[in-house]
């Protein structure tokens, strides 16, 4: 019986380190992401700025959809109560 509980509760931690990673393609994006913000940072005008700052927001959200969901720490929030109201 002991024993049984021991693997029950191994297999759950597993489970929660295995939710907890982040992907290769996370990985990445957050890179590509982090160097889109730089360059807005010293861009010339606002408008490229906001530009670069848009792009590199919209890096990180597809990666937040290349894991299948495996992350979701830069997954969209799609709740209906803090989302804007529609025109």
């Amino acid at each position: 019986m002991r024993k049984l509980i021991i693997a029950a509760v191994a297999t759950f931690a597993l489970a929660g380190v295995a939710a907890c990673t982040e992907s290769a393609a996370d990985k990445k994006a957050e890179v590509q992401a982090d160097a889109l913000e730089e360059q807005a940072a010293a861009a010339p005008t606002e408008a490229a700025e906001t530009a670069l700052n848009e792009k590199a927001d919209m890096t990180e959200q597809n990666a937040g959809n290349a894991d299948g969901g495996a992350t979701t720490a830069n997954t969209p929030n799609t709740s209906p109560s803090t989302m804007p109201p529609a025109n």
